[in-house]
């Protein structure tokens, strides 16, 4: 299972050009803003990196960030899903058919 891959855009300074200009490159990132750990693998629900993987994922190389993708899917197949929260409409519902 392929992971659907998002771009982050990030600020660089080139420090050799005068003026300074910023400079934005694009940097593959699995994100998908469902970011929230699975205490039992450390996981990311969303995207299956580690807190140390996101919190470095700006600094890795190219090729140290497609080497984490390329572990994802299997991260994620052992993620226990969250179960959803249950909205108003289906707590009524279920407090309708218990009548």
């Amino acid at each position: 299972m392929a992971l659907p891959l998002h771009h982050v855009e990030m600020e660089e300074w080139i420090p050799d050009r005068v003026p300074q200009e910023k400079v934005m490159t694009a940097i593959e990132s699995p994100c998908i803003l469902v970011c929230s750990i699975d205490m039992k693998t450390g996981f990311c629900f969303g995207c299956g990196r580690t807190r140390e993987e996101i919190g470095a994922w700006m600094g890795m190389t190219p090729e140290t960030r497609r080497g984490v993708m390329a572990e994802l899917p299997a991260r994620l197949e052992t993620v226990e899903r969250r179960p959803r929260r249950e909205t108003r409409r289906t707590r009524m519902a279920r407090e309708r058919d218990a009548l």
